[in-house]
């Protein structure tokens, strides 16, 4: 008898968006101008802070690894993407699909984490101001950047070990543009309605309990300035960034973990992955660019510098 104690499958056909070569040239230079402004934006951002001394605080220091995950999460994925475009080869091998489940968990993990962190920094910036310095010191921010990649380092382990270690005896064919547990867990020979039970609870605790802690701080914040009006709308204005951020991201992530019927001909999951995935990270940068005039003004020094 054979044994199953391994998969049989060795690599997985990822079906993209379309079969037609005209759609998929069309898709390939769509994909590849978003994906050029996503870098770019990102980039240009993480060197504006790093040359300019006066953006050398707390807020800045998280932004540069919000946009370094904005760079590093996208890229497991789309360059992929891009290729399967031009070639028409949508099969991927099983390692190279754990490689890129790994790293998606592992980034999106890691930007929850980092939010709640950065709504901290403007409670403190807001509500303490006095002790912002000493509270937020270098090691506080370096120690919350180690637990924030520790945690998802692990969180995206543990989730890749499950999937990895169910048998695959086919089909093999994932209706997506990326290796998605959902997606590759219908496909496996086991017994999942008990993971996929897990998987939907945990997965909206993991979102749910980060998006408590962002709102009770903007409560905090709102609580402690009621009253000052000036005040009051000088200090939202400077958290309007993160609070876009954050409704973009939670309401893709969460609409994500929360989707029960998932199927191998479900095509809506394909446009929540492109704006989470692709979209947000593209728009994110600019967000906390346009309304920042100490932003634009390293920016444009940047330029100057060139």
């Amino acid at each position: 008898m054979e044994s199953r104690n391994h998969s049989t499958v060795t690599h997985f056909i990822l079906l993209g968006f379309s079969s037609d070569p005209n759609t998929q040239i069309l898709l390939f230079f769509i994909f590849l101008v978003v994906y050029l402004v996503l870098l770019v934006g990102n980039i240009l951002l993480v060197l504006a802070v790093t040359f300019d001394p006066q953006l050398h605080n707390p807020m800045y220091f998280f932004l540069i690894n919000l946009s370094i995950i904005n760079i590093c999460g996208p890229s497991a994925i789309v360059p992929r993407m891009l290729m399967d475009f031009l070639s028409g080869d949508e099969s991927i091998f099983f390692a190279a699909c754990a490689t890129q489940m790994f790293l998606n968990i592992f980034m999106i993990g890691s930007e929850c984490l980092l939010l709640v962190f950065m709504a901290y920094d403007r409670y403190v910036a807001i509500c303490n101001p006095l002790r912002y310095n000493e509270i937020m010191n270098r090691s506080v921010c370096t120690l919350m950047a180690m637990v924030m990649w520790t945690v998802s380092s692990a969180t995206s382990s543990l989730n890749t070990f499950v999937v990895c270690n169910l048998t695959f005896c086919g089909p093999n064919v994932i209706n997506h543009f990326m290796c998605s547990p959902k997606y590759l867990t219908i496909l496996s020979c086991n017994e999942i309605s008990g993971y996929n039970s897990i998987s939907i609870v945990g997965g909206t605790t993991i979102f749910l309990v980060p998006l408590l802690l962002i709102l009770f701080s903007y409560y905090k914040i709102n609580s402690s300035i009621k009253g000052i009006c000036g005040r009051r709308c000088k200090a939202f204005s400077n958290c309007t960034p993160h609070l876009i951020v954050v409704t973009l991201f939670f309401v893709s992530a969460m609409v994500n973990s929360m989707r029960t019927n998932v199927s191998v001909d479900d095509n809506r999951g394909k446009v929540i992955s492109v704006f989470s995935v692709i979209i947000t990270p593209m728009v994110n940068p600019m967000i906390y660019s346009l309304r920042n005039n100490d932003v634009i003004g390293a920016l444009r020094h940047l330029v100057r510098l060139q």
